[in-house]
């Protein structure tokens, strides 16, 4: 069963240009209608967030529901800045720092992989709570008790499209930047 977004803000530059010219083309992908000519959920990509506005983002986030907690490794894309066009260079820059996450659902916690190769650090505990941004059900990635060097951090995620998680950092009760986690690969 394919999930439709109705109503969704963020998906309105994907509506708009599905209405026109029925496919809108990214660097990765080709996206399509649905017989009633709306985009669906499977249609979104780490790349189109790095697109959206972070009022589109917001949009989206709080139109998605939490989602399973992941399994295995999600590839990462830190979105700073989204919409404008440092967007990329900066998810790319950052990507040799930070590559994603690798969950575990049965020790309830994930591990960070960072620098080039991946090296798995930075253990987080995850959980489902309500969200600091809109007080609706997430999973939460929490480094309170887990992490010296991220204590002050908590990410929130959701499930934007089948695999892809949106996630939002939080530095104390601050929200600063955004990212995409993309589980995709091991779903080939």
């Amino acid at each position: 069963m394919e999930t439709v977004l109705r109503g969704c803000p963020a998906c309105a530059h994907i509506h708009s240009a599905l209405r026109r010219g029925g496919t809108l083309a990214t660097p990765t992908t080709t996206r399509t209608a649905d017989r009633d000519g709306r985009a669906t959920l499977s249609d979104l990509d780490a790349p189109a967030l790095l697109q959206m506005s972070q009022q589109e983002l917001d949009d989206l986030f709080r139109a998605s529901p939490a989602g399973p907690i992941p399994k295995g490794v999600g590839n990462g894309e830190a979105i700073v800045l989204p919409g404008t066009p440092l967007a990329g260079a900066l998810a790319s820059t950052l990507g040799l720092l930070w590559r994603g996450k690798v969950f575990f659902p049965k020790r309830k916690d994930l591990l960070n992989r960072i620098l080039p190769f991946g090296l798995r650090a930075v253990r987080a505990r995850v959980y489902r709570q309500d969200s600091w941004f809109d007080h609706r059900e997430t999973i939460v990635l929490d480094y309170s008790k887990t992490s010296v060097l991220a204590h002050y951090i908590r990410d929130e995620i959701r499930e934007v499209a089948p695999n892809l998680y949106l996630g939002i950092v939080y530095w104390g009760h601050t929200k600063t930047i955004n990212f995409a986690l993309d589980f995709a690969h091991q779903h080939r």
